[in-house]
């Protein structure tokens, strides 16, 4: 075996180790209820949607999904993130949304090694921080912290410095069902992060279980129009063989 393809056979080996110990794999999917108030309003996802290559870097693509429409709303909305599999920094950000007649199509790139990011195919850069996360990939990044009651973590970690910090705050431990019944710990975080779903103003609140997978089972957000929550119920496990 050559040199090259000694230290290719290394970099994936590497990249593999990587995913598994990530409480996340490729293929896992979660499906919500979107409520508003006591009605069900709509549907979101949360889902690790495939190992992806960006600008020749392998990177998770994760995406969320969340549409729903009442008398007073109607939002479409999605989130994709494009996350490196070797330190876990975005590559790429997708946001597009449309919430009653206005819709918001913002999109990406992200050079952390070069210090900027810039819409997608524009020439004009902004900087970026060291290590950036999106608010996409600050859900899976969670997902993998040590976590203790009563501590607030502190990042600057968004892309676009201006979010900066991100501040994700832990308030107690509360008793969840999961789909089929099944009641688990959960940790309850209030994350703050970008202008959107966790922004400050929304009062952002995320149930997550207290295990191994860490599983998103509840999530509550303040809008403009009022409380969104998004309820877990279908989980779909990645495949035994998802990288």
């Amino acid at each position: 075996m050559t040199p090259m393809a000694m230290a290719l056979v290394a970099l994936r080996a590497g990249l593999q180790a990587a995913a598994a110990a990530q409480p996340f794999h490729v293929g896992e999917r979660f499906e919500y209820n979107a409520k508003f108030g006591m009605l069900s309003v709509g549907d979101a996802a949360i889902e690790v949607v495939s190992i992806d290559t960006v600008r020749a870097e392998p990177a998770y693509y994760f995406k969320y999904s969340l549409n729903a429409s009442a008398l007073v709303f109607k939002i479409q909305s999605s989130l994709e993130s494009w996350t490196s599999l070797r330190d876990f920094r975005t590559l790429r950000f997708r946001q597009d949304s449309k919430e009653n007649s206005r819709r918001y199509l913002r999109d990406y790139d992200v050079f952390a090694d070069s210090g900027y990011y810039r819409q997608h195919h524009a020439t004009a850069t902004t900087p970026t921080v060291a290590e950036p996360l999106d608010d996409a990939s600050i859900v899976f990044y969670l997902r993998s912290m040590p976590l203790e009651v009563g501590q607030t973590y502190e990042f600057k970690r968004h892309f676009k410095p201006e979010h900066n910090p991100i501040l994700i705050k832990v308030l107690k431990k509360e008793m969840m069902e999961l789909p089929g019944g099944v009641k688990v710990n959960c940790w309850v975080l209030n994350p703050v992060v970008g202008d959107k779903m966790f922004a400050k103003k929304a009062n952002a609140r995320v149930w997550l279980t207290d295990d191994a997978r860490r599983v998103p089972v509840q999530i509550r957000s303040q809008m403009d129009f009022g409380t969104i929550v998004l309820r877990l119920e279908k989980m779909s496990p990645a495949p035994a063989s998802s990288f």
